[in-house]
């Protein structure tokens, strides 16, 4: 069974890109365009391996506010978030969470989600 990637994203282009970024590198992604709809998919399928996030969203809640409440909620999920404009703090990302600055580079992407993994 192919790892689950959970690709939060508002911008439906970099969606889409970094869909294709990681289906190529051989994970199963599913999408979603804000926090709300990624946790309505993690609560109708819990089976995701990865959360990939943007910051800046709209919605009830932000990248790494769902970051914090996924990593509550389902722990064993692996956590990496992303932003052209925000740097989040340490203390701002759940623990063991990880940070891809953008614009990130589709190999980079590739590399940090496996890295994830391992």
């Amino acid at each position: 069974m192919k790892t689950r990637v959970l690709l939060v994203e508002d911008e439906p282009i970099i969606r889409a890109v970094g869909t294709d970024a990681l289906e190529e590198a051989g994970f199963e992604v599913i999408e979603a365009n804000d926090a709300d709809h990624a946790v309505r998919i993690l609560e109708m399928l819990g089976k995701v391996q990865v959360l990939f996030t943007d910051i800046r969203m709209p919605g009830s809640m932000n990248g790494l506010q769902l970051a914090r409440l996924v990593h509550q909620r389902w722990p064993d999920i692996k956590i990496l978030v992303t932003s052209g404009d925000t740097w989040p703090t340490t203390q701002q990302m759940p623990l063991e969470g990880h940070f891809l600055p953008k614009p990130y580079n589709l190999d980079v992407l590739q590399a940090e989600v496996t890295a994830l993994l391992d």
